[in-house]
């Protein structure tokens, strides 16, 4: 054991946030303390980025009037995602894709405008700004678990729509919709595996040695 590890009980708490982190789409209203919301979005601001760039701005949505903009959006999409779907339309219209209208809080996630003035670790892959912003809203998941937060990120908009929704400068783009906020209960297991939509793979179909395919024996 590492002299740098943390306590048992310290990495039981870490693993079990991972375990019971959940996709939340059901919301039992309230309110988030702006004290928890503050170390939220500090666990968020922690997180690591490519080059340092810190892609990340968060817009906390506070407008009634607006969130309820938002929501028109991504019934929108909504729809036109089940039409795409084709036969599995129908089934995919059962299912409760958000929860902007009982969560807590409100955040839009976006990548900052000007990001082509960072090369450090993108120019061969851009996207890591996405991929940086990532690792920021899984802190924010994680931190929210520990806290007893549910919380649920939607990806269904149109990118460009809600970017003008939202006055952000045309380089910008909107990666998320998260709600958050206190929850009855949080599901057994992630929604879409409870409602029949898919399965999750176990880690032995995707972990390889050395080449595609070669499967480990880890």
């Amino acid at each position: 054991m590492s002299e740098h590890a943390f306590s048992p009980a310290e990495r039981a708490a870490v693993y079990r946030a991972i375990a019971e982190r959940r996709d939340m789409r059901h919301f039992a209203g309230g309110e988030v303390a702006p004290e928890v919301l503050a170390r939220l979005l500090q666990a968020a601001h922690q997180a690591p980025s490519v080059g340092l760039m810190q892609p990340w701005r968060f817009i906390r949505i506070t407008r009634p009037a607006l969130r309820q903009a938002i929501q028109t959006l991504v019934e929108a999409e909504r729809l036109r995602t089940a039409e795409a779907l084709g036969e599995r339309g129908g089934e995919f219209m059962q299912l409760k894709v958000e929860g902007i209208g009982e969560c807590a809080e409100l955040l839009v996630v976006a990548l900052m405008d000007k990001r082509e003035d960072h090369i450090f670790g993108r120019r061969t892959l851009p996207q890591m700004d996405l991929a940086s912003s990532a690792c920021a809203i899984q802190n924010l998941w994680l931190a929210a678990r520990a806290e007893g937060l549910g919380m649920g990120w939607v990806s269904l908009f149109e990118p460009q729509a809600l970017a003008e929704l939202l006055a952000m400068p045309p380089s910008s783009l909107p990666i998320a919709l998260l709600c958050l906020g206190p929850v009855t209960a949080f599901y057994e297991a992630p929604m879409l595996v409870q409602q029949g939509w898919a399965e999750a793979r176990p880690l032995s179909e995707l972990l390889f040695d050395n080449q595609w395919g070669h499967r480990s024996d880890k």
